[in-house]
């Protein structure tokens, strides 16, 4: 009986053995369908501040007299099937302290430009910290454009105002294929 009962040891530590690999091969399979989900189901990353803005419509190009014959060949020559890749670097060129006489006047010194050394269009939009209110949206400024001394959307009273200046990398079609946050101060004197 002893041999018996030590193939039928055997035998146990065999079966508790196979269930252990099989069980491991379980929750190894389960961990590998949630990463292949999660992978799968990945959205383009999400600023938190004014997450709409990459859903609103598309804006109008900064038109100049150097940028226009390029504007109007991108405009003939958008192929909409071709892929857009993601800039690696973004060159931010903008002075960051904003100054306001009053609510209805264009600053006297903001300034923004979309430097000759990035890849992409750009647009921005400046969203105080304390609301998350949208002040200003600029329009698409081409590579090498600038865009200055303009008025804010938005009436501000008074103050200084902690912003955040939101660009937007965008392809010849304006989808967004990256964001770049900068710090922003405005000031309105009366």
């Amino acid at each position: 009986m002893s041999g018996n009962g030590n193939n039928q040891g055997r035998n146990d530590n065999k079966r508790k053995y196979i269930i252990i690999i099989i069980a491991a091969v379980v929750v190894i399979a389960a961990m590998a369908g949630v990463i292949i989900y999660l992978l799968t189901q990945r959205k383009a990353p999400e600023t938190s501040i004014a997450p709409e803005a990459t859903e609103k419509e598309k804006r109008t190009v900064l038109v100049t007299e150097e940028n226009a014959e390029r504007v109007a060949e991108q405009m003939l020559t958008a192929d909409p099937e071709e892929d857009s890749e993601v800039p690696v670097q973004y060159t931010v060129t903008m002075n960051s302290k904003w100054h306001f006489k009053n609510a209805e006047s264009a600053s006297d010194n903001a300034y923004v430009a979309n430097n000759n050394a990035n890849t992409t269009d750009v647009y921005f939009d400046v969203v105080r910290n304390d609301t998350q209110e949208v002040v200003y949206s600029s329009p698409v400024l081409p590579v090498g454009t600038d865009i200055s001394n303009f008025k804010l959307d938005q009436d501000l009273e008074a103050g200084v105002y902690e912003c955040t200046l939101i660009y937007y990398l965008v392809d010849k079609d304006q989808n967004v294929l990256t964001t770049v946050n900068m710090w922003v101060e405005i000031t309105v004197d009366n």
